[in-house]
């Protein structure tokens, strides 16, 4: 069946010698779509470079079953990018958010939320300059739509456990956080985006947290791995 929808690029993958295999994220939830011989053809509606981490478009596609590739027959930027593909820093970003994406959303079901938060998060991403620490909000916030946000309940308490996602006043036999690493994570847990210029966090201080970041989604999501693209985005934010 065609359709239309909007669409935000979480991965490609080249198939073959001019095929691309892209996983999207869509108003219909995840789908996989084959792209064929857009690599080689110059003359195809199809453009490779639409098809960048995080690129958000609006397609024309076949769908199929769950489960199965999709077609897209016509795509187009839907809110183009000023700087999330020149900038250094911010290709960095959207390079490890979208596998950060990639290896948490599976469900081929509508979550119209979820969509909006990552088109108006991603929106914001490109329009600002004050961005060191937005992968970090951007995850925590991302929590919230997966269905494990932190439970601030609490929070004055010495202890949060990752794996309940609640603040403690004892040890627990869980993982759980304390003393320095707790501190930083409760002021994230008191920081929006419009804010992000308040949250001065040291280079060690970003990566600490983003370790305990990444750490609370492995817990939570289990099909979740460790991002390969971690290593980059800590060399560029040393």
């Amino acid at each position: 069946m065609t359709s239309k929808t909007k669409a935000i690029v979480l991965s490609s993958i080249k198939y073959g010698e001019a095929d691309l295999i892209v996983k999207c994220y869509t108003e219909i939830g995840v789908r996989s779509y084959l792209l064929k011989r857009i690599l080689k053809s110059k003359n195809s509606k199809l453009k490779a470079s639409y098809f960048q981490p995080l690129t958000q478009l609006q397609l024309v596609a076949s769908h199929n079953e769950k489960g199965s590739l999709n077609y897209i027959k016509e795509a187009n930027t839907y809110s183009p990018y000023r700087t999330v593909h020149t900038n250094i820093i911010k290709q960095t970003i959207a390079f490890f958010l979208s596998e950060v994406l990639s290896k948490s959303l599976h469900e081929e079901e509508i979550n119209e939320e979820l969509y909006k938060y990552l088109e108006t998060s991603l929106i914001w991403l490109d329009t600002h300059d004050d961005i060191t620490n937005f992968h970090l909000i951007f995850l925590l916030k991302l929590s919230k739509h997966l269905g494990f946000y932190p439970d601030k309940e609490n929070s004055h308490f010495n202890y949060f456990d990752l794996q309940e996602g609640v603040f403690l006043e004892h040890t627990t036999r869980n993982e759980y956080i304390t003393d320095k690493d707790l501190s930083l994570f409760r002021i994230l847990l008191g920081t929006n985006f419009d804010r992000l210029d308040l949250l001065k966090f040291t280079g060690k201080e970003r990566q600490r947290t983003l370790d305990i970041l990444i750490r609370y989604f492995e817990l939570h999501l289990p099909m979740f791995q460790k991002p390969k693209s971690l290593t980059v985005l800590k060399t560029v934010f040393v």
